[in-house]
């Protein structure tokens, strides 16, 4: 079977290590928040503004002005602060990021993305994407393999407008984890149940299996 959204934000978050700042993208990303291993210290930081971000909230612990740059509601950690989004953007700004996990609606296989525009569809903004991807030092996508018409997300080179050129490192899918490297997207695991032919089927771009390739562990 391949991955659910869930099951892909477990799998990056084995990507976080102890003393790491991060910052989670709209979408599939945000969801890493209710993965994090408990015996690794980091910081969530949300470019509206806070820092030491925490799982998502129960019904009982919802609180409507606590939210992230995806306007969903969240927790804060002990220790948490809040500021402005110029302060926010300075963190970003200064590398003080260590990982961006960011969703896509397309990679290239030299690691440019485009996640924030869709041409003939309004959008209020670029928001933070930009900027996190010029400055963070790690980013790693997460997103579905293809789009709803079947077609490859994982393409030699993006159609849509670009957010950043030769960006990203990694990508995780519903179909597996591929990094990115000289030669193309590197498939150095697969989905639970997805076969390798499959996973050659659905990628547009330039495409390497790893000799060690293995099944994801969850």
């Amino acid at each position: 079977m391949a991955l659910d959204k869930n099951q892909i934000a477990k799998r990056i978050s084995r990507e976080l290590k102890d003393g790491m700042y991060v910052n989670l993208g709209i979408g599939i990303p945000t969801l890493v928040a209710n993965f994090v291993p408990e015996d690794i210290e980091i910081e969530l930081q949300s470019e509206n503004g806070m820092l030491g971000i925490g799982p998502f909230p129960t019904e009982e612990e919802v609180d409507a002005d606590l939210i992230n740059a995806g306007k969903q509601t969240v927790t804060l950690r002990t220790g948490g602060s809040y500021f402005d989004s110029a302060l926010s953007f300075g963190m970003i700004r200064a590398g003080k990021v260590d990982i961006t996990v960011l969703g896509a609606m397309e990679v290239a296989d030299n690691g440019d993305i485009a996640n924030w525009k869709v041409p003939g569809k309004m959008v209020k903004g670029m928001g933070g994407a930009m900027d996190l991807v010029a400055s963070a030092k790690n980013i790693i996508v997460a997103m579905q393999h293809t789009d709803k018409a079947g077609n490859s997300k994982l393409l030699p080179e993006c159609t849509l407008p670009i957010t950043g050129l030769k960006c990203v490192k990694k990508v995780v899918t519903d179909l597996g984890v591929f990094e990115i490297t000289p030669e193309g997207f590197l498939c150095t695991e697969y989905a639970p149940g997805v076969t390798i032919d499959e996973i050659k089927a659905k990628t547009a771009g330039r495409l390497v299996i790893s000799d060690q390739v293995k099944e994801v562990q969850l």
